[in-house]
């Protein structure tokens, strides 16, 4: 049996809120959209006794036996829902990992996607919201790559045909913890987008929002601080935003030459920085 290709597309934050918090995890909502940088997954059926699972790439070193892949295969099999059935997956890991691009999520997301498509598995809409939330706060998310607005109660709600950017994503040698982080939380904001329209994904209003993480990311890593002032005096044309918890931070830009051009000023000031020219999708 050959493989299956799977292109797994980064998440970005275009904004972010954090509403409150429950006894487990911290309520948020976001402004969501996905870029044409993704992680590249091939996947079979095998016949084995167990599942294989494999990372390579650039940005593979230090991926853990126990990952969102494992997570999620080991949570369908406990649940029966993918009874007899293993798998050979192999994912050329083109996402930096603790960026704020949902990597490891979106992987997941992806392969859920996959066999549900293949028939697989059938979970019933209870189900795949449990075991979304099982692997991870924002697997929901990437079960379909295209704008998305998440509201405060954690109900999703998707947009088509929204007006494209072009964005420069930047990421220091260093990542972010998404716990400390958020551990670090200590105010809350009333919800602000739970009446989702299309209107909020248009450059002006973007603009004008922020994510509620950044101040707490820059406070504790000065280095980030130094790269979004950078990137911000770079072109006025744009607006610059943290994406998740970080470390990865986004310069948004309505022309790719506008961008390009920020690109090779970031390149010749940061040469130890990871830095990519991509588009929304």
């Amino acid at each position: 049996m050959s493989y299956s290709r799977i292109k797994s597309f980064a998440k970005i934050n275009l904004a972010l809120n954090v509403t409150g918090k429950n006894s487990r995890l911290h309520k948020i909502e976001s402004i969501v959209g996905f870029v044409s940088l993704y992680d590249v997954i091939l996947i079979k059926e095998i016949q084995s006794k167990k599942h294989i699972i494999s990372f390579n790439g650039k940005y593979s070193k230090n991926i853990h036996k126990k990952n969102t892949i494992s997570k999620l295969l080991n949570i369908l099999e406990k649940k029966k829902l993918i009874t007899g059935h293993k798998f050979e997956i192999k994912v050329n890991k083109h996402i930096p990992s603790k960026s704020g691009l949902g990597g490891g999520s979106m992987n997941a997301a992806n392969i859920l996607k996959y066999l549900i498509k293949k028939k697989f598995t059938n979970p019933s809409k209870g189900q795949l919201s449990s075991i979304c939330k099982s692997v991870g706060s924002d697997v929901a998310l990437g079960l379909n790559s295209t704008f998305t607005i998440l509201k405060s109660n954690n109900q999703i709600k998707e947009f088509k045909n929204c007006k494209k950017l072009y964005v420069l994503i930047v990421k220091p040698s260093f990542g972010c913890s998404t716990k400390d982080i958020y551990s670090s939380v200590k105010k809350f904001t009333k919800p602000r987008f739970n009446k989702p329209s299309k209107k909020m994904f248009s450059f002006d209003n973007l603009k004008k929002l922020n994510n509620a993480l950044e101040a707490i990311s820059l406070s504790k890593f000065p280095k980030l601080r130094n790269i979004k002032n950078f990137l911000e005096k770079s072109s006025n044309k744009s607006f610059v935003r943290m994406t998740g918890s970080g470390s990865a931070i986004v310069a948004y830009f309505k022309s790719k030459k506008l961008c390009d051009d920020v690109k090779k000023k970031f390149s010749r000031k940061y040469k130890n920085c990871w830095c990519k020219v991509a588009k929304t999708i």
